[in-house]
C-alpha cells in the first residue's frame, strides 16, 4: 500500500520560494535548488523574476500567477500539481503570501491534500523591524493598509497599538501615511521609515512622525517602504504602598504570631 507521503510525493508539490526584496545575492541555497528542480516557476511578473532566473543560469518554464488571475488560475494549477507537476511559486520580491499572491494557491492546494512546502527566506519587515531599534518582541504586521474605503478607520485603530505596526507603502503614498498618524497619534510619536531594502540607496529615518514628515518633505520619497510606528504610550499604573500590597495589616501580622 502507497503511503500518504508517498502518494504526495507523485502527485507533485507546490513549494513557496523567497526571493531577494533587492540585492539578488540574498536568495538562499535551497530556493537556487528548488527552482532549478521545478517544472514550472510562477512568477507575479515574469519580466521582473526573469532578471533574477537569468542571473543565476536557471531557465524553466515561466507563468504568470498574480492577483489579478490567481482566481481563475489555481484550480487549474491543482489539477497539474495533483498529475505530477513540481511547481515553484515566487514573487517580485520577498516571500510569497506575504503582501503578495499566493494565498488563494496555497489554500486550493492544501484543500486537495497536496503538499505545500515554503522555504524560509527573504521578508522586508523583519530586517526593517530590527534595524529600526523599536520592540521586536511584540508587533503588528499590517501590510498595506486600504486606499480608501476603511483606511482612516484602520489608522484610527492601530494608532492606539501598544505594540510597534508595521506597514508596506508606496513612494506616493508615503507622506500622506504620515500625516495620517500624526493627526491621531499627535505627531511627536516614535516612527521609522526604511526605505531600498538591501540595495545601494537603502535608507533609515527615524525620528517623530513630525520629523519624518519634514524629511521627506524635501527629499521626496523613492522606492519601497517599509513604515514602522511606535507603540501607544502605556498608562502607567498607580502603584501601591507596601502596606496596601500586603494581604493583612500590621494588627493581622502580629494576631497571626500569637
Amino acid at each position: 500500500m502507497m503511503s500518504s507521503s508517498q502518494g504526495k510525493l507523485a502527485q507533485g508539490k507546490l513549494t513557496i520560494v523567497p526571493t531577494p526584496v533587492g540585492n539578488l545575492a540574498d536568495i538562499t541555497l535551497r530556493g537556487l535548488e528548488a527552482l532549478r528542480c521545478a517544472d514550472l516557476i510562477l512568477a507575479e511578473d515574469t519580466r521582473t523574476s526573469s532578471v533574477l532566473l537569468k542571473h543565476y543560469d536557471i531557465k524553466k518554464p515561466l507563468e504568470s500567477h498574480h492577483k489579478f488571475n490567481e482566481f481563475k488560475t489555481s484550480l487549474g494549477l491543482v489539477q497539474r500539481i495533483r498529475e505530477g507537476l513540481q511547481v515553484a511559486l515566487i514573487s517580485d520580491a520577498g516571500t510569497p503570501g506575504i503582501s503578495d499572491p499566493g494565498i488563494l494557491l496555497v489554500q486550493a492546494c492544501l484543500e486537495a491534500d497536496l503538499s505545500v512546502e515554503c522555504l524560509p527566506g527573504a521578508t522586508a519587515f523583519v530586517p526593517a523591524l530590527v534595524v529600526s531599534g523599536f520592540p521586536t518582541d511584540r508587533f503588528v504586521f499590517e501590510g498595506f493598509l486600504p486606499q480608501k474605503k476603511g483606511r482612516q478607520t484602520r489608522i484610527s485603530t492601530l494608532a492606539r497599538e501598544e505594540r510597534t505596526v508595521i506597514l508596506y507603502e508606496s513612494p506616493y503614498r508615503v507622506l500622506k501615511t504620515l500625516r495620517a498618524f500624526a493627526d491621531v497619534c499627535g505627531g511627536e510619536r516614535r516612527a521609522v521609515a526604511v526605505r531600498e531594502l538591501t540595495k545601494m540607496y537603502e535608507e533609515v529615518v527615524r525620528g517623530t512622525l513630525d520629523e519624518l514628515i519634514a524629511h521627506f518633505n524635501e527629499k521626496a520619497p523613492r522606492g519601497e517602504f517599509v513604515l514602522l510606528i511606535g507603540g501607544a504610550p502605556q498608562e502607567k499604573k498607580k502603584h501601591k504602598s507596601y502596606r496596601e500590597e500586603l494581604s493583612c495589616d500590621e494588627t493581622d501580622i502580629i494576631e497571626n504570631t500569637n
